[in-house]
């Protein structure tokens, strides 16, 4: 039976544990990150606490002072250690207010972490192109709280299911403006005349830490690499489009409606850049 732990306990994966007035189940009143650990070790770990840390801040958590990046590390490698995964494991670190109301004095930090087994495949560019679209349902909003890993993911779990119906393997998300931000569950880069563009944060996408490992390693390597608007016109113009997240890396589109990509280029920054990621 696999394990998960709450608030720095080892429990059993079947055991309940939060309570109803949860207030990330409320509300969507909560952070979560998506790591990948590998060898023992969390890879990109500075840019996750970074970017937890950064947003928990933001939306004015009371975080207690044992709860540090160091006490959640441990936590994190025993629990994969505990459930036989720690050679290669997605992790997911989710954290919320506590229980309560909206105007309850009660807001507790709770945490939990739960650990999965990955295939060797990850670490390796995906073999068949992607086929995405847009989702259409709806728009996320360009405000201080778009490029959080929120626990409010209704619009992603909306695009996921469009997917899912329309036979795709992902789903890009429009912002208000109508550009886009970026795909359910990952960052979206095209290249188009040796240009490597994604779109920047102002246009709402979450700040993905395996956007922003690219982002500086291609930059310091010399590759011309730009932050701005991107619109669904610009994805048919391009030449290459690839997706990016903490988990498999980057993986290639191969069709966005009837456009179709090759990977030359993209192979190769998967290559240079994903083959040493440090922990």
């Amino acid at each position: 039976m696999s394990h998960i732990c709450f608030n720095g306990k080892l429990v059993r994966g079947d055991e309940p544990i939060l309570m109803a007035s949860n207030r990330s189940y409320r509300y969507g009143d909560g952070l979560f990150e998506t790591i990948k650990l590998q060898q023992g070790q969390l890879l990109l770990k500075d840019y996750h606490f970074e970017r937890l840390f950064s947003g928990l801040s933001l939306l004015k958590f009371e975080i207690p002072a044992l709860f540090t990046k160091e006490k959640l590390e441990k936590e994190i490698i025993d629990l994969c250690r505990k459930n036989d995964c720690e050679d290669l494991a997605r992790v997911r670190l989710s954290v919320s207010r506590g229980n309560g109301g909206l105007y309850d004095e009660d807001n507790t930090l709770q945490w939990l972490i739960e650990c999965w087994p990955l295939n060797v495949s990850v670490n390796s560019l995906n073999e068949n192109g992607l086929v995405i679209d847009v989702f259409t349902g709806a728009e996320k909003s360009c405000d201080s709280f778009s490029n959080l890993k929120s626990a409010n993911f209704l619009i992603y779990s909306m695009a996921a299911l469009h997917a899912k119906e329309n036979k795709l393997n992902d789903c890009l998300v429009l912002n208000s403006s109508g550009g886009v931000a970026d795909s359910t569950i990952a960052n979206l880069f095209i290249i188009r005349n040796e240009n490597i563009l994604t779109p920047e944060l102002a246009e709402g996408c979450v700040n993905g830490v395996m956007r922003r490992h690219l982002l500086e390693n291609m930059r310091k390597a010399g590759y011309k690499v730009g932050e701005t608007s991107i619109s669904v016109n610009d994805i048919k113009q391009a030449d290459e489009v690839f997706l990016t997240n903490a988990i498999n890396g980057i993986r290639w589109v191969s069709r966005f409606r009837d456009k179709t990509y090759g990977n030359g280029k993209t192979a190769e920054i998967h290559k240079r850049f994903l083959a040493t990621i440090p922990a």
